[in-house]
């Protein structure tokens, strides 16, 4: 377990550190402050209504945001294909409850920090700060890009997007999944599959 903790943290070290550089001191809290975790397929691991008490950084892994519509039907708002950091930002931020579920689409290796110690970290490290703030940037200019997407962008397209960005996501996410994140029912991603196949 320690070697496997030892290669997550130095994942997390490689991504950070392509954009800021850190201290041995600045490395060492990292460390400490983010906890190794690793959860099966199907794992919820944050739920609806509820505080999310974690940021997560993907290590390996599937993991999707979602919530029940007034139908009771599952919509999946985001899938994030790893490397990178995942929660349901507004809500982890402002630590309020989110309408939103976090499940492990597959086995998942995950380092995790609770914002008390997201907070203390970029206390101490101003190179962790500027990273952190850098990330959920990101995360609303990726919100926005989406929505403009979904409105701007044929059924087609999107699903010819997306595979382009991700290829690796229809081998490791189930079509049923996908659908609801390009806002469409499985079948009609059925029939834009079998219509490029073809």
């Amino acid at each position: 377990m320690i070697l496997v903790k030892l290669d997550m943290h130095k994942k997390l070290l490689k991504y950070i550190e392509s954009a800021y550089h850190f201290s041995s001191y600045e490395k060492a809290m990292i460390e400490e402050y983010f906890e190794p975790v690793i959860y099966s397929k199907n794992t919820i691991i944050e739920e609806e209504d509820k505080i999310p008490q974690y940021l997560y950084y993907i290590v390996s892994g599937y993991l999707r945001l979602f919530h029940f519509n007034q139908d009771g039907n599952e919509v999946t708002t985001h899938i994030n294909c790893p490397p990178g950091f995942f929660t349901s930002y507004f809500h982890f931020i402002n630590q309020t409850r989110s309408e939103e579920n976090i499940e492990c689409i597959t086995a998942c290796k995950l380092l995790r920090i609770t914002k008390e110690n997201l907070d203390r970290l970029t206390d101490k490290s101003s190179g962790m700060k500027d990273f952190s703030i850098s990330v959920f940037q990101k995360s609303i200019a990726y919100n926005e890009n989406r929505s403009r997407e979904l409105s701007a962008l044929s059924a087609e397209q999107r699903y010819l997007k997306l595979i382009e960005d991700y290829p690796e996501i229809v081998q490791n996410v189930p079509v049923q999944y996908i659908a609801s994140f390009l806002g469409m029912k499985p079948e009609s991603l059925s029939r834009i599959r079998r219509k490029l196949i073809n």
